[in-house]
């Protein structure tokens, strides 16, 4: 078996934003890696991720001036998600998760999640993380979490929005799309992934986007600000449907390793609105994440 590569570390000076996030501010996509002597990354994994455990994420929020997070299991942990099931029960209640499934988990399985405080179920599409999931398989997974309430998180290269449109508007259930569908700012508004996706966002109340990975998708660079205009854009759709995040620690970046302080300062350039922010940054993931407090 072929070494998975090792991926970039995070940015280790984290500067403290010029933006004050509202009370109650949540962070709806990041992870949490290792320590991989405790909480051991899969073998058939695609990358090895430097450890970013929960200790350095929640000095991260200190910085950051937030205080609620959505973990999003990556595919290193594999099906194995007691690394985020540790951190949320550490959480006082500030933290829910995403979990990573197959179709070995039954119906008790995800109830246990539940209760642990897991709320959705993701699926990665993109080809450098395996390409496209057994399909069957994501139907009857989704058939499981159904009855809880769940969503399924849907991590899309932006040429999937075309081809999988159909199955998307048909899906029974929320679903998110992350990182804006990672569509590249290079080929601007206009390209027909991002239309389909705005088009999606606008006139299926299942669909969630993440305003998030902004550094995935900017053709210019740090501070990422070309990211803005297509944040805007799907706010401007759904604005009772977007979630924002950090995606730290920012697994797989090829190119810039942003400084999350400058992430949170797009903030406001997105959603200049203080009622807007805060529908997107609390009411919004309070409401899809069940957050007890």
């Amino acid at each position: 078996m072929a070494i998975a590569p090792t991926c970039k570390a995070p940015d280790p000076d984290t500067r403290v934003p010029e933006y004050r996030a509202p009370p109650g501010a949540c962070d709806a996509h990041c992870h949490i890696f290792g320590p991989a002597e405790r909480y051991p990354y899969a073998p058939e994994r695609t990358y090895t991720p430097p450890d970013a455990p929960l200790s350095r994420f929640m000095a991260l929020q200190a910085t950051l001036g937030l205080t609620r997070a959505v973990l999003v299991n990556a595919s290193c942990h594999g099906r194995d998600n007691t690394v985020i099931a540790d951190a949320i029960a550490q959480s006082q209640g500030q933290y829910r998760g995403v979990a990573n499934a197959d179709e070995r988990f039954s119906e008790r399985d995800f109830e246990n999640l539940h209760r642990q405080g897991f709320r959705g179920v993701r699926f990665n599409f993109v080809k450098h993380l395996g390409g496209m999931p057994d399909m069957d398989e994501f139907e009857r997974v989704l058939a499981r979490i159904a009855p809880l309430g769940w969503h399924v998180d849907l991590h899309f290269d932006a040429a999937d929005l075309l081809e999988f449109d159909r199955m998307l508007r048909a899906l029974p259930l929320p679903f998110i799309i992350d990182h804006m569908g990672r569509v590249p700012t290079a080929n601007g508004l206009e390209q027909p992934p991002f239309r389909q996706l705005l088009e999606l966002a606008r006139g299926n109340q299942n669909c969630w986007v993440k305003i998030s990975g902004s550094e995935r998708v900017s053709s210019a660079g740090p501070p990422f600000t070309d990211a803005v205009p297509f944040a805007q854009a799907l706010i401007a759709v759904a604005p009772e449907r977007i979630l924002w995040g950090t995606d730290w620690p920012h697994p797989n970046i090829a190119r810039h390793m942003p400084n999350d302080g400058d992430l949170v300062d797009l903030i406001p350039l997105m959603m200049p609105d203080a009622s807007l922010q805060r529908r997107i940054l609390v009411d919004n993931p309070h409401r899809l994440y069940q957050f007890a407090t």
